[in-house]
């Protein structure tokens, strides 16, 4: 996709107000952007999850593309037990996870109605960095529906689904309500398309990084390979690391028993806590969101029946090593043999 059409997806979803349990403008701003695409079909659940197939109708989807729609933010309560009160202000009380001493700095603060956002640019583009009040996660909203309008533009037979979730900020309540209804094979895999402070040797520039757990849960290691393959396969610069430092919906799902993976963007200035306790922009590289992009096609092509085992147990590199110390095996051997008392 080229930058100018990926703009336009930014600009639509990015602009769009949005905070936990108030994901609406969000939500119809990725159905316009889908409608008319082919072979789309798109559905809500009881909860207001939203629910896309593409590809064939008589294709069940092995891959499911997941994100949330909300961004911590000032919700009006009529009543709500255990808020405290660094989170009050006026009307609202701030639902997500930003500590006490941003929340003390009394920044400025846009309200759309019952709820509000930080007052700051929905989206600015400076070089390769895009710049937001809510990144998390509505750019992992603009790279599913970007990857939907590309294959859709060509044709694709590829078959797979995607979520677009509510109040995942406040623990992953949307990802719960939909696993209780999940509307996939249970076989599926979710993958969850997330921003995320980098740990480890990763960060911003160097490409999405594969998540092979966060700080709840370990993910699926038959998945985790498939992606990292389907990378090597296509000469895509990705990274690799556990991710710690937060959590995402695929452990959520996790309990349910579906099969769950995840992938990353390298977040700068995360839930919007800059430096000197200041309230900034998230930003992201806008390079790391179009290989993103890229890597979710290539895992489609890849793998368009889920992941495989094949590609994970690869003995070939260990047979080598023991090729290598084959004549120190056999000269030491006697020295490890039960000798009789």
């Amino acid at each position: 996709m080229n930058r100018e059409n990926l703009i336009n997806i930014l600009d639509s979803i990015l602009k769009s107000p949005t905070a936990p349990f108030h994901e609406y403008f969000v939500r119809e701003s990725i159905t316009k952007l889908l409608s008319g695409c082919a072979n789309v079909r798109i559905k809500d659940d009881a909860f207001g999850n939203l629910i896309v197939n593409v590809g064939p109708e008589n294709k069940s989807p092995c891959w499911i593309f997941g994100a949330h729609m909300d961004h911590p933010g000032y919700v009006k309560l009529q009543e709500l037990k255990g808020i405290e009160d660094y989170r009050l202000r006026g009307d609202f009380s701030f639902l997500g996870g930003v500590p006490e001493n941003y929340l003390n700095g009394n920044f400025p603060i846009k309200e759309f109605g019952p709820f509000a956002m930080w007052d700051l640019a929905a989206l600015k583009i400076e070089g390769d960095f895009i710049r937001s009040r809510a990144c998390d996660d509505l750019i992992g909203c603009v790279a599913i529906v970007a990857l939907i309008k590309l294959l859709s533009s060509r044709n694709s037979s590829h078959s797979f689904g995607a979520v677009f979730t509510r109040a995942e900020e406040v623990g992953f309540v949307g990802a719960n309500e939909l696993a209780k209804s999940w509307p996939f094979s249970q076989n599926s895999c979710f993958v969850s398309i997330e921003t995320s402070i980098p740990t480890g040797i990763s960060g911003l520039g160097k490409g999405p990084i594969c998540r092979v757990g966060d700080r709840l849960t370990i993910f699926d290691h038959i998945a985790t390979e498939s992606i990292l393959h389907a990378a090597r396969e296509n000469n895509l610069e990705v990274q690799r690391e556990l991710l710690d430092r937060g959590a995402c919906e695929a452990s959520a799902l996790s309990v349910h028993g579906i099969p769950v993976c995840g992938i990353s963007l390298p977040l700068g200035n995360y839930h919007n806590c800059g430096k000197n306790n200041t309230i900034e922009e998230e930003f992201v590289n806008f390079s790391d969101l179009e290989v993103l992009i890229k890597l979710m096609e290539s895992i489609l092509e890849s793998f368009p029946t889920g992941p495989k085992m094949e590609f994970v147990k690869d003995r070939s590199k260990f047979e080598k090593v023991n090729d290598k110390y084959r004549l120190l095996i056999d000269q030491t051997s006697d020295n490890f043999k039960k000798k009789s008392t």
